[in-house]
């Protein structure tokens, strides 16, 4: 079995002090892909930097205290890649890769989240413009190598009405977008990105299951939330999937982010 885990931390440093330094050890993933860690890597505390038993990838923001992503495998990688080849986010911190021992490549990602009517919203588009043709790119690279590939993280798109609670009054906000949804579906298009959405595969008939809640109101208690934390693999990565779940805290005090971690399990 291989477990894969990603959550969006919403600043690392105050996460540790939370809650996320007992989860990360009490966790049994194989690989943890982190985002919005928002701090570079010596502006961390050893035990986060560093922790027992992984290997850790950090992948700084240029833009100081703004998004980072990170991987921890228990496994040392065999070859590391940060951003995807589009000059304009190389240094953004927002995608990084890893090929690991056993043929598995496994990204973090954290894709813009926009805002409609702003530049953040141009921006959005540029990286999905730059990024589907990537996807591609890996998807074929890694079929001719033997390798599956599983990106993982906090995609900012919520795909379908299933994947938002409320998603009559956010049909036009970013990430419920029409033109971002159709975006994702040619992520999911087999003949086109070719990549599977594996929570929603293993939990096919549901509302949700969400993994983000705003701190506004009480939608964490009423379970106001979005799917937007994906896991997206090759295709025959996705065959092998037997559970996917997502970690929600017991109460809204128990929470070290606004996003929860969303877990998939691998078969042989």
């Amino acid at each position: 079995m291989t477990k894969v885990t990603t959550v969006n931390v919403n600043g690392l440093r105050a996460a540790a002090k939370k809650g996320y330094v007992e989860w990360l050890a009490a966790g049994d993933a194989d690989v943890v892909c982190l985002q919005e860690v928002r701090a570079e890597p010596h502006q961390l505390p050893d035990a986060v930097r560093e922790p027992d038993g992984r290997y850790a990838v950090w992948a700084p923001s240029e833009a100081k205290g703004r998004a980072g992503v990170a991987l921890l495998t228990r496994a040392e990688p065999e070859r590391v890649r940060v951003g995807f080849g589009a000059a304009e986010f190389a240094e953004s911190g927002r995608y990084v890769e890893a090929d690991l021992p056993g043929g598995l490549t496994v990204a973090s990602l954290y894709l813009p989240s926009g805002e409609v009517g702003t530049e953040r919203q141009d921006e959005k588009e540029r990286f999905m413009a730059a990024f589907l043709p990537y996807l591609r790119e890996l998807r074929e690279k890694a079929a001719a190598d033997g390798r599956e590939v599983a990106v993982c993280g906090d995609w900012n798109i919520a795909h379908t009405e299933a994947d938002l609670k409320n998603w009559r009054a956010n049909r036009k906000n970013a990430g419920f977008l029409p033109e971002e949804r159709d975006w994702l579906s040619r992520v999911f298009d087999p003949a086109d990105g070719g990549y599977a959405d594996v929570v929603r595969a293993l939990h096919p008939d549901v509302g949700g299951p969400y993994s983000w809640w705003s701190y506004r109101g009480r939608a964490f208690d009423n379970d106001t939330g979005w799917r937007i934390d994906l896991v997206c693999t090759t295709e025959g990565l996705a065959r092998r999937a037997v559970k996917a779940e997502v970690e929600r805290a017991a109460s809204h005090a128990e929470r070290w982010s606004d996003h929860a971690p969303v877990s998939v399990t691998f078969g042989v």
